[in-house]
């Protein structure tokens, strides 16, 4: 098989949501500067993610949406009308420089991953995950919706049985909404109960499409093992895909700011190292993650996992400067603790399994049919 590939752009690198957004920090370019760094990426296995055009977005957003998406980027401004209309100009989906030219270039970034894995292979585009943007407006961060864009690339290309997990803290509503009721499509999510968007509960099932499974804060490594090896596999396997996409939103680790699940990266890679047995095609994307050294650390050793990669247990000295160059306008960023700027492994946070989850997970598995 191909050696994996990594979809990347530097619009990330000079771009932001504004100073006081959540995604006013660096992720990708910090991801794509440690992995250089570490050698692990190179000319071979890197691909410039394209801006998609309006024409491949309107397969699944709305015409007249994507026009006042443009027309707020060129303009810098939205009417009363538009915010109302399409949530554009709000505090969640501010106007800035490349408000569509940014998540155009995620979206471009997963169909052609989408494309590079037709036949078979690996891709990882970090940008991408963008999981709550919905047909005709934009919802939570998410402008586009690039995980609908590539299952719908994957299904075009005439697949008929895909899985899409998503262990973003946050569930994926704009996904569910857009495959309600399909037979082509699993949908699995994990994220934390009683956080926005107040949706995804345990009998949510999607029309038959979706496992969902609401999680109470605190989740740990070894709950977060339970739930990989008796719903998230078995679920997958049970639906004999010919592809997997993968969201990993980097948000449900201990340290991110907009969730209060306490995951160890380690999670992350563990589910990772496990989708892509599982498949002859595997799309990973990146999501949610709003500490800007945990997402880079944990992202970056998402793409080491792809590749079988040895993670050191200490980062050189060329490395950790990548690190300790971010700031953060929280208080945690003023004083970041040691192993944020010397490793990528986090400290596994092991604990006991609730019964409410093992409850839970009894009752999901019982509706997996092989």
């Amino acid at each position: 098989m191909q050696s994996p590939i990594f979809i990347g752009s530097e619009i990330y690198r000079n771009s932001t949501y504004g100073s006081k957004h959540p995604l006013a920090i660096p992720r990708v370019s910090t991801v794509i500067d440690l992995c250089r760094t570490l050698g692990w990426l190179t000319p071979e296995n890197y691909r410039v993610s394209p801006c998609a055009k309006p024409s491949a977005l309107e397969t699944f957003h709305a015409p007249d949406y994507i026009a006042a998406l443009q027309k707020a980027e060129q303009e810098q401004y939205v009417s009363d009308q538009t915010r109302d209309r399409y949530a554009l100009g709000t505090l969640s989906n501010p106007v800035f420089p490349e408000m569509y030219r940014r998540p155009a270039t995620a979206a471009g970034g997963s169909m052609l991953a989408a494309e590079l894995i037709r036949d078979g292979g690996i891709v990882f585009n970090p940008a991408g995950g963008t999981h709550h943007g919905l047909a005709d407006r934009a919802n939570g961060f998410c402008y586009l919706n690039d995980p609908v864009l590539a299952i719908q690339t994957l299904l075009n290309a005439g697949l008929d049985r895909v899985v899409y997990v998503d262990i973003d803290a946050h569930h994926c509503d704009g996904v569910e909404v857009a495959f309600h009721g399909s037979t082509n499509l699993r949908m699995i999510s994990m994220h934390e109960a009683r956080r926005w968007p107040f949706t995804g509960t345990l009998d949510d099932d999607a029309g038959g499409a979706a496992f969902n499974l609401p999680v109470a804060r605190g989740l740990n490594d070894n709950e977060f093992s339970a739930i990989l090896d008796e719903l998230i596999l078995p679920a997958t396997a049970a639906f004999k895909p010919q592809a997997i996409i993968l969201q990993c939103g980097a948000d449900a680790v201990t340290e991110d700011p907009l969730s209060r699940l306490t995951l160890s990266n380690s999670s992350h890679w563990n589910a990772v190292a496990a989708l892509k047995e599982l498949a002859p095609r595997f799309l990973v994307l990146g999501g949610g993650g709003y500490n800007p050294w945990s997402v880079g650390r944990l992202w970056t050793g998402v793409w080491a996992t792809l590749n079988e990669f040895d993670i050191p247990d200490r980062l050189d000295i060329d490395t950790q400067a990548i690190l300790r160059a971010l700031t953060w306008n929280r208080s945690a960023g003023r004083n970041p603790p040691s192993h944020w700027l010397d490793t990528l492994r986090d400290i596994p946070n092991f604990g006991p399994i609730q019964d409410e989850l093992k409850q839970d997970l009894r009752r999901l598995a019982a509706r997996i049919s092989w």
